[in-house]
């Protein structure tokens, strides 16, 4: 029978098809935007600080207090318009700026 030959070409094939292969899995850098913003804190207590960009607000960073880190942005493009805030890490007050343009770095002064 010529079907016996063919059917095992046929399993062989599939059977070759269902072995394990290395894979090797990354994700892609985080591309370097050039934009960070110095979070000038010269208050007697750490803030934390969020950006809202279309509607949307994302944590950004803690900022100790009595401090002025520079912080790379990561995912917003140079020359866009956000707001930033810093909240009082007890909650007790916000400090904003809106329509700040993103370029290079943004010194945002809290108070």
């Amino acid at each position: 029978m010529r079907l016996r030959p063919v059917a095992f070409a046929t399993m062989l094939a599939f059977v070759g098809g269902c072995s394990k292969r290395q894979v090797d899995v990354r994700t892609a850098p985080a591309q370097a935007t050039g934009l960070s913003i110095q979070v000038k804190n010269t208050l007697s207590q750490a803030v934390n600080v969020w950006i809202t960009q279309n509607g949307v607000e994302t944590f950004f960073a803690k900022v100790d207090a009595n401090t002025s880190p520079i912080t790379p942005v990561q995912g917003i493009s140079a020359g866009t318009t956000v707001s930033l805030k810093a909240v009082l890490v007890d909650g007790s007050r916000t400090y904003s700026r809106a329509n700040v343009v993103l370029n290079g770095t943004y010194v945002f002064a809290v108070p």
